[in-house]
């Protein structure tokens, strides 16, 4: 069997499959190199040999492909646990045991794109910390001031798009307002100068396109890129209702016209575009402040700001490449900070607080603790370690005598290899309002992971409490078995051995855990009590070996 270290000079193998937990099914090439390797006596034999029974499903080869194969891919079967998050919490803090997740070979395995971006981010990080040692100045904190200038810019750009909208809005409603003979002024471009409307090219869906005729006798159509500024009517000139701009008669006749109206030259200069700019609250503050700032007078001042340029666009990486990592649903990161979420919602981890300098996990960032609670629940190592705690807290498990506690404890840690049919009777009343408890509890903890998106707890199988409620009770092991299988549950004498150890050591873990008021928990004596009545006849000859 594997794991057995036993001299063979030959291994014989039945057949090629395994039960894997849940059904029979074939073996790796990994297995059967740990099967295989078990022929040849180290310092009696030079050589081992491998049999593999002939069967009519045996196909030679894959017989063959699995003896020559000799590389095998690694799955990393590590999760975040509520358990592992409170103990990271607790020694780390929440973010440096965030970053530990994401560098881990399960990480790399799950999304290799994540573990890219967090070496990515680390590297971005130490140039990071390059540039602040580059922008430092000893006028005062250069980093402030760079924050400053570029609040202003910001604002700034704020207000010019303000501003470009507003103009925008303001040129279309004057264009909008044209008739045919309007004289207006095209303020730049190739077609600047005077110009007479000939239709104003108005459209539900679109922006005005005038028709226009201008001095030097052009005709055709604008936008509104050519008008930064409102268009003002400067005079009407009559046009003959089926005008033909195409003529160059009709054309030379209307700009004879415009001409003759003498209108007075464009006026020079910009027309209060920066307005707003110099009349807004926030930037005439933003101003002074960087004005009145020990760096603004710095004589480096430009070369410091250079750096803080840099070190501020680099920076909007490395959050870009954070958010690119929260949006992966496969980021151990992202599932941590949901087991975080829940921790603090159920009272065993607090709300992120500001560090000092001397906290775990930072220096003048954010720290977490973990409660009296979360601090037994970093002492329960099991797969259903929230669900223990949650049974603790509530006192679920509470009076219950040791071999009643077993009997409950197992369903958290039990689990069957096949469908078993449901468990009618139960050893006691006491072990019945227990399970009742117990089973409550799960059901309330999993709809609250599945609101969040965690895996759902595993639910609580009834199908080895008669087994080790009896066995706790001193009864002989063909009488357990035969009443576990009576109970619906057909055990072999291993597996029962298999099953009795882990509640072995949960009850371990229950009679060591400490009150979340200090102290023992109200179980403990009882848990010690049930772990000594288990361990006993085979299961303790087992331990031994």
């Amino acid at each position: 069997a594997l794991g057995i270290n036993m001299p063979a000079r030959t291994v014989l193998l039945e057949r090629l499959t395994k039960f894997n937990g849940e059904s029979h099914a074939d073996i790796t090439p990994g297995e059967y190199t740990q099967l295989t390797g078990r022929a040849g006596r180290r310092g009696i034999d030079v050589e081992g040999h491998a049999v593999v029974l002939w069967g009519p499903d045996v196909d030679p080869t894959r017989v063959a492909g699995l003896a020559s194969t000799r590389t095998y891919p690694l799955r990393s079967s590590f999760r975040p646990s509520y358990n592992m998050a409170v103990n990271l919490v607790s020694q780390l803090g929440r973010a440096a045991a965030r970053d530990l997740l994401e560098s881990s070979f399960a990480q790399f395995q799950a999304d290799r794109g994540v573990a890219g971006l967090v070496k990515q981010i680390k590297r971005h990080e130490a140039t990071l910390a390059e540039y602040e040692q580059q922008m430092r100045c000893q006028a005062g904190d250069f980093a402030e001031y760079a924050a400053l200038r570029r609040a202003l810019g910001d604002r700034e750009a704020a207000l010019s798009r303000e501003g470009a909208r507003a103009r925008r809005g303001t040129v279309a409603a004057s264009l909008e307002a044209l008739r045919p003979g309007d004289v207006i002024r095209v303020p730049s471009g190739r077609r600047a100068g005077l110009a007479i409307v000939l239709d104003p090219g108005l459209h539900p869906r679109d922006d005005p396109h005038p028709t226009v005729l201008t001095e030097s006798r052009w005709a055709g159509r604008l936008s509104m890129l050519d008008f930064p500024v409102a268009v003002d009517v400067l005079g009407r000139i009559r046009v003959p209702k089926n005008v033909n701009h195409r003529s160059p008669q009709e054309r030379s006749d209307l700009v004879s016209s415009l001409r003759a109206l003498k209108l007075p030259e464009a006026p020079r200069g910009r027309r209060g575009a920066t307005k707003a700019l110099h009349d807004d609250d926030e930037a005439l503050r933003l101003r002074s402040a960087l004005r009145a700032h020990p760096c603004h007078h710095c004589a480096d001042r430009e070369q410091h700001a250079r750096w803080a340029e840099r070190h501020a666009r680099l920076q909007r990486e490395v959050d870009g490449l954070r958010r690119r990592i929260e949006g992966r649903t496969t980021s151990l990161g992202r599932t941590f900070d949901l087991i975080c979420a829940l921790l603090e919602d159920r009272g065993y981890l607090t709300a992120a607080r500001p560090a000092s300098s001397g906290a775990p996990g930072g220096s003048g960032g954010t720290a977490d603790e973990t409660t009296p609670p979360g601090r037994q629940l970093a002492r329960i190592w099991s797969e259903a370690d929230l669900v223990v705690a949650e049974c603790l807290h509530a006192g679920a498990w509470d009076g219950l005598d040791p071999a009643e506690l077993a009997a409950v404890t197992c369903t958290l840690v039990y689990e069957a290899r096949r469908d078993e049919r449901a468990v009618d009777r139960m050893p006691s009343a006491a072990v019945r309002e227990a399970l009742a408890r117990t089973v409550r509890i799960w059901a309330e903890l999993a709809e609250d992971e599945a609101a969040v998106g965690l895996p759902q707890s595993r639910e609580p199988d009834l199908g080895f409490v008669w087994a080790v409620y009896r066995w706790a009770r001193g009864e002989r092991l063909d009488r357990v078995l035969t009443a576990a299988a009576e109970a619906g549950a057909e055990l072999s004498a291993g597996d029962f051995i298999r099953w009795c150890k882990q509640v072995l050591d949960l009850l371990e873990q229950l009679a060591a855990a400490p009150a979340a008021g200090g102290g023992t928990i109200a179980v403990a004596a009882p848990a010690r009590a049930a772990a000594a009545a288990i361990r006993r006849g085979v299961v303790a000859q087992s331990m031994q070996a």
